[in-house]
Order: structure tokens, then C-alpha cells, then sequence
């Protein structure tokens, strides 16, 4: 299963396609080095012929996905965050975005 990825503004870079086998974690990274103190960082997916939708919202250090799906982390300058999905199906082969918000 696969994973594309795509950032929200330009200030956010993120790999461009990634790719894991079902069941094997992924980890996604987004860098976002010019963060303004008041924004958050959303994590969004898309699902084939859907609209995005939101997975987690944080503003630092580490939040746990809606089911146990995965985490979201924050580097301490955050700078950098990371989506690790845990145990991916190829129902959430998506679009993942990182975006300022």
C-alpha cells in the first residue's frame, strides 16, 4: 500500500510518496521551520474520491491517533513533526498532509 504525501503551504516540506507493506509501520515526516508560536500542526488524510479529512491536531510534544492507530510527535524547536502510523491497512492508502494551522 501507499502513501502520498503533500504539503499545505509552502513553508511545509514533506517526502513526496512513500510506500510499506501491510501491517508494517510508517513514519511520515513533515518540516514546518517556520511555525509561528500560536500555530498548530494538523495532520490530515484523503482517502480515494474523499474529501480531507482531519486526524490530529498538536501543538507540542506528542498526541496518540483516534483508535490507536498510530502517533504524532513534535520535535522540542518544533520544527519537525512525524505521523507513525502503526499497523496500516490498505484502507488508509491516502493523501496524507501536514499543514499550519
Amino acid at each position: 500500500f501507499s502513501v502520498a504525501a503533500a504539503a499545505a503551504r509552502a513553508e511545509i516540506e514533506q517526502e513526496p510518496f512513500l510506500e510499506t507493506t501491510e501491517g508494517t509501520g510508517i513514519n511520515i515526516t513533515c518540516s514546518h521551520s517556520k511555525i509561528r508560536i500560536d500555530e498548530m500542526i494538523c495532520w490530515y488524510h484523503q482517502l480515494p474520491g474523499k474529501g480531507p479529512e482531519l486526524l490530529v491536531s498538536i501543538h507540542k510534544d506528542s498526541k496518540e491517533l483516534p483508535d490507536s492507530a498510530g502517533h504524532v510527535w513534535m520535535s522540542a524547536d518544533r520544527r519537525w513533526s512525524w505521523l507513525w502510523l502503526a499497523e496500516p491497512r490498505r484502507g488508509d492508502a491516502a493523501v496524507y498532509y501536514c499543514a499550519l494551522g
